[in-house]
């Protein structure tokens, strides 16, 4: 029998952070983290090592953040968990006990069953394992023809990167859009616009209605009739939830199949946590169960619980997740966070949106300026900026992060208007048309000429 303070299951994003945030708070406390890969990928870099990479060993966490807080690292998959006597078994027979358990079991890719050659050669999905993707670099390298079918986050990255590599690159999507989900149209079609002048064949509003071959993969079928010849075919349509284990452990489970937390992350079990993507989601904003799976949502996630695990703080619970996204195509930055205009009205919401476009270094003959463009949705009656979307170079990332906490602190858009900000020119738009202050002030004044 194997003894342990804490036992996380999952070593990727939120099983790392809440081992390592969890012995800082409680250095005394021994921390036991079990994960099934010897070696673990950042799951945000994934998509780079079909191109700016190159491979996958130059996108791996190095075990040394465990070495050097002291925290064990075991090797093996978890089967079941005994809840009352607190006993996590192993495949290799060994039984942990434990005093808290924290569940970060991730998520594995979607496969639509409805999809009829999916079982064929050539035909992959793009989980986290090292291996598998290994094994599809090596694939890739042998052929010219690849598809990809889904135009969210993961799929247009993958087809950006591959784009680098391979001749012949066509990404379908059966929405109108491209990030459709994530963006509201007018900057979904930025997007598009970018990956098809970047030489990727973008193919929307037509979905897949069967992948063909003999034994292997030769090409897509789609919808319209239409067909695409295909060395590889790579699914990139979304992932579920790893939560069998806890289902299977009487841990409840909610209708979309995540595990149900509270606010500090915990199950019904006050001792046993989970986090990541395996975990229940509310939205930030109108409190429903989601769907989202996100490192950043993760890692947050996971300090909340590496906080509260042997004592709670009113101040470090979670309130919901505000859905704060970027990625870069062509060296152009596309970040969102909270609701978009769209989702807010599906959702009932009487918003008023601004915009503005200005640069991202100033003056506009400073070399290397790029066009910066923001958009802020605002509750109408109250001034609350609940989402936010951006446009840009490599500062769009950051941009969307500050709009993140704007957002989480619940600004009004007269706070924001009247923030005061640090400009430089090397760094930031100019102080005189600073885009997210400008686009405030767009929202202001649409307020007040309806109030008129």
């Amino acid at each position: 029998m194997q003894k342990t303070d804490v036992l996380i299951i999952g070593g990727s994003a939120a099983g790392i952070v809440a081992a390592t945030t969890g012995k800082s708070f409680y250095p005394n406390k021994e921390f036991l983290l079990l994960r099934m890969e010897k070696e673990v990928l950042v799951p945000c870099g994934i998509p780079y090592i079909f191109g700016s990479l190159g491979n996958s060993e130059k996108n791996l966490v190095s075990d040394a953040i465990f070495t050097k807080l002291g925290i064990k690292l075991k090797i093996d998959k978890a089967v079941s968990i005994d809840q009352e006597k607190k006993i996590c078994k192993t495949t290799d027979g060994t039984e942990i006990e434990f005093e808290k358990l924290i569940l970060a079991t991730g998520s594995t890719p979607t496969v639509p069953k409805w999809l009829k050659g999916t079982n064929l050669k050539n035909v992959f999905t793009i989980p986290k394992y090292k291996n598998y993707l290994d094994s599809l670099l090596t694939q890739i390298k042998k052929c010219n023809r690849v598809v990809i079918i889904g135009g969210g986050f993961i799929g247009v990255e993958i087809a950006d990167e591959l784009n680098k590599a391979v001749e012949n690159v066509t990404l379908v999507e059966i929405m109108a859009h491209i990030l459709q989900l994530a963006f509201d149209d007018e900057l979904a079609v930025r997007a598009e616009e970018i990956l098809k002048e970047r030489g990727v064949q973008v193919i929307t509003n037509n979905g897949v209605k069967e992948i063909q071959g003999k034994g292997k993969v030769s090409r897509v079928l789609l919808n319209n009739g239409d067909i695409i010849e295909a060395d590889i075919v790579i699914l990139s349509t979304g992932y579920q939830p790893n939560s069998a284990l806890a289902e299977k452990s009487g841990i409840e489970i909610n209708e979309l199949g995540f595990i149900k937390v509270n606010e500090y992350m915990r199950t019904a079990n006050k001792d046993i946590f989970a986090i990541g993507d395996c975990a229940e989601k509310r939205s930030f904003i109108t409190s429903c169960i989601k769907g989202l799976m996100l490192a950043s949502t993760a890692c947050s996630e996971a300090r909340i619980v590496g906080m509260n695990l042997f004592g709670l703080s009113t101040l470090r619970s979670f309130k919901g997740t505000i859905s704060i996204f970027s990625t870069s195509i062509g060296g152009i930055g596309f970040g969102v966070a909270g609701v978009t205009e769209t989702l807010a009205n599906q959702r009932g919401f009487n918003v008023v949106t601004g915009t503005f476009e200005g640069i991202d270094k100033h003056p506009g003959t400073m070399e290397g300026t790029k066009k910066q463009l923001v958009k802020l949705i605002v509750t109408h009656e109250d001034g609350i900026i609940i989402g936010g979307e951006v446009i840009g170079a490599s500062s769009t990332g950051e941009l969307t992060n500050l709009i993140g906490l704007v957002i989480e602190n619940q600004m009004t858009i007269n706070a924001l208007l009247t923030s005061q900000i640090g400009t430089h020119p090397l760094l930031t738009g100019p102080p005189t048309a600073y885009p997210v202050i400008k686009a405030a002030e767009m929202v202001v004044k649409q307020r007040r000429k309806e109030m008129l």
